[in-house]
């Protein structure tokens, strides 16, 4: 049986696929044109007008800073990570910037140093870094809270001997905090105090700057209006306070949260002076301590806890910066 085909129904069939092609192909390129459009609109509603827009030398030139403050801070990081997988030989006889052995045997170099760093610390590393945990989170909670309560009394009450107390505070900013070390560990032991997590926490939770920021946060971003609105309403303070003023200074307290820890992570004076015990002290001062041996030489494994020692307030950073660059936001302009 032979089957014929109809030259005209072949080629209107070709003929209307031709059609359909054109047709997505016209589709597609009227779609790519409507992005395009869309991104010259939107950034001609961002861009600042023709006077007020910098030119290319200073973009230029703002880009290389940037890169170059960017190298500064990550570049320490590199370091210790570099370092970290080395032996003392290797860390004086190999490329500084890069590792002394291949890509390969890292985790076992990783590994070494890090079985000399739980050696020389006794297996109290982690202890130390818990502890440093402990110390950080429960005073920047503390003095976050104080510092916002303070900062919002301070901002939107008025009571005798408010210029007073603002003043003396702000004052105290200008004291060295390794001042007052020497009189904070007399009080302490006087107390049956020393020696104890509360030595840390208490002085590290009072911080003159975080209840700076908490009044200046509480002026720009908390409303009058909406204050006696909620009081119009019949709400407490304290009931103000708890459901409305920490929900608005909920960024700024993410900031002031950071900017304790990171006090506290990094104070080395004060625990120096009030702990004793090896099972409490701070990650800083466990490594300060492991160092001071005097048959102490391993430096890779030093680097290796100090990188460790890090980590905790880099991962901090890295959740909180949302909020933390909104919270920097919220106290820059006045509401």
């Amino acid at each position: 049986m032979t089957t014929v085909i109809n030259p005209a129904s072949s080629e209107s069939t070709r003929s209307a696929k031709d059609a359909e092609h054109e047709a997505k192909r016209r589709h597609r390129a009227q779609a790519r044109a409507a992005k395009r459009a869309d991104r010259i609109r939107e950034k001609a509603e961002h861009d600042l007008p023709r006077s007020m827009q910098p030119n290319r030398f200073v973009k230029t030139i703002t880009v290389i800073v940037l890169v170059v403050v960017l190298i500064y801070f990550l570049f320490p990081i590199y370091w210790a990570i570099i370092a970290s997988t080395k032996t003392p030989a290797q860390l004086t006889g190999s490329n500084g910037l890069w590792f002394a052995v291949g890509l390969q045997d890292l985790p076992n170099a990783i590994a070494t140093n890090y079985t000399k760093l739980l050696g020389w610390t006794k297996g109290e590393f982690w202890r130390w870094v818990l502890n440093s945990l402990i110390y950080s989170g429960a005073s920047a909670l503390i003095g976050t809270v104080v510092a916002v309560m303070a900062g919002y009394a301070t901002a939107k009450f008025n009571f005798r001997g408010k210029g007073v107390i603002i003043g003396v505070i702000m004052a105290s900013m200008l004291m060295p905090a390794a001042l007052m070390t020497i009189p904070q560990y007399s009080i302490f032991n006087t107390l049956g105090l020393d020696n104890t997590m509360l030595s840390i926490i208490i002085p590290c939770s009072v911080s003159p700057f975080g209840f700076f920021l908490g009044r200046v946060y509480a002026q720009s971003s908390v409303p009058d209006e909406l204050l006696e609105a909620a009081r119009i309403d019949g709400a407490g303070e304290a009931r103000i306070f708890f459901t409305i003023v920490l929900r608005i200074l909920a960024p700024a307290m993410v900031t002031i949260f950071l900017f304790l820890f990171v006090a506290t992570w990094n104070n080395f004076l004060l625990p120096l002076m009030m702990i004793s015990d090896s099972s409490l002290q701070p990650v800083t001062l466990g490594l300060y301590g492991m160092v001071s041996l005097a048959t102490f030489t391993d430096r890779g494994a030093l680097m290796m806890g100090a990188l460790l020692g890090v980590l905790p307030v880099i991962v901090l950073f890295l959740f909180l910066q949302r909020y933390w660059q909104s919270g920097l936001a919220a106290g820059s302009v006045k509401g």
